[in-house]
Formats: structure tokens, C-alpha cells, sequence
């Protein structure tokens, strides 16, 4: 459905989303949420009783399914992950896009579309600061 839908509507009416859960990126197993232990397994995450409470999908995973799964190209799949929210939050003024007058957020893929390094208002993050910051 979602291919079908991608045929008939312009690319940058869809966004990539992820649940950005306190997980994403640490390689923690668990994590508490709202008083509850949550655990992290096969990409999902369930409390106690199998619930499910969010995905561990980071956004460089969910451009690389776009690009398996949805067979869109990199540069449509980049468009949906950042000037399409961007957009659709009303920021496209300052955000989602690479050019003069933007907010210098960037993340550098490797080959494998892995995470490199990030820029937010072009400031290089330190990795182990990201991490540790979402624990």
C-alpha cells in the first residue's frame, strides 16, 4: 500500500518517523517509562506483560527500510526523514534542508547508511555525549 501510495502522491508528503525511544542508539535492554520497566528485544519495545511501548527504530534504520522496503531512492528517502516534518511542522523556514539561511543540523552516513557523526546548528556532537545523554 504504502508503494502505491508513493506512485500517487509527491514524496514530500510522506515523513519518516521513529518513537526516538530512550533506547535508540544506546544498546541499553531496558528502560523505565512512566514508573515501568521496559524491555528492548527484536527491535520492539514491551513492558512486563508484552505490551508493546514504542519501537527501537532510529531514523537511519527507518531511511534505510524506506530504501529496501519502499524502493525509493536516498535522496527521497533524506527528503522524507527531513524537509518533509520539517515542512509539515511549519520550521522549513530554518530546517530540513541544506542551504544558506538553515540550521546547520546535518548527520554524515557511511556506505551502509550507519551514522557517523551529527551537527546540530552545526556544532559536532560528541558521541559518547549522546549517548550518555540518553540513558
Amino acid at each position: 500500500m504504502l508503494k502505491l501510495a508513493l506512485r500517487c502522491r509527491p514524496v514530500d508528503r510522506f515523513m519518516l518517523v521513529s518513537d526516538a525511544m530512550p533506547s535508540v542508539g544506546s544498546g541499553q535492554d531496558h528502560f523505565y517509562l512512566q514508573g515501568r520497566r521496559i524491555t528492548v528485544k527484536d527491535g520492539t519495545c514491551r513492558d512486563i506483560d508484552g505490551v508493546l511501548a514504542g519501537s527501537d527504530l532510529d531514523m537511519s534504520a527507518a531511511v534505510r527500510n524506506a530504501i529496501a522496503l519502499l524502493d525509493v531512492d536516498l535522496a527521497s528517502a533524506s527528503t522524507m526523514a527531513s524537509a518533509a516534518p520539517a515542512a509539515f511542522l511549519g520550521m522549513s523556514a530554518e530546517r530540513g534542508r541544506i542551504e544558506i539561511g538553515q540550521s546547520a543540523d546535518l548527520v554524515l552516513l557511511d556506505a551502509r547508511l550507519s551514522v557517523v557523526t551529527t551537527w546540530i546548528a552545526g556544532q559536532r556532537l560528541d558521541p559518547s555525549r549522546v549517548l550518555a545523554t540518553s540513558t
